[in-house]
């Protein structure tokens, strides 16, 4: 019985279709989370350590507020007044009335700006907020 004549004598080539597929899939999913994980990375916004900080996971979706020192209120890169912020939140919670927000706000900056904050969440409906705080352990 002779199997050779029946292989093809075709030679095997790289098949690029499926190869370009998987590099641009791979390009989207790291510009994305790149750009997702930007937004945190320039701020300057120094976070106060709590030893007994527990690390979750990130939900899709969730709002962060930074508060800088000087108490200005950042959302995406942009500085926002407390009545935009407001008008945002509301909105917001019109549509996805258990939004999570997490707020992340700078070891040095008053308490009173926090306090700010977290009245412009009460008075848009916000009732899930969460606090970003810097584990010892970390650098």
């Amino acid at each position: 019985m002779k199997v050779g004549k029946y292989l093809a004598n075709e030679p095997m080539t790289l098949q690029l279709a499926p190869f370009i597929d998987v590099i641009l899939f791979l390009l989207t999913f790291f510009l994305l989370t790149w750009n997702i994980s930007r937004y945190e990375a320039e701020l300057s916004v120094s976070l106060p350590v709590a030893r007994e900080a527990e690390t979750s996971t990130r939900m899709p979706g969730e709002i962060l507020i930074n508060v800088n020192r000087d108490g200005a209120i950042i959302i995406n890169q942009k500085n926002l007044t407390g009545p935009a912020l407001q008008k945002i939140l509301t909105q917001v919670t019109a549509d996805f009335p258990d939004q999570a927000v997490i707020l992340r706000a700078d070891k040095d900056t008053s308490y009173q700006n926090i306090i700010n904050v977290i009245d412009i969440c009460k008075a848009a409906r916000v009732w899930n907020i969460a606090f970003t705080t810097q584990d010892p352990r970390q650098p």
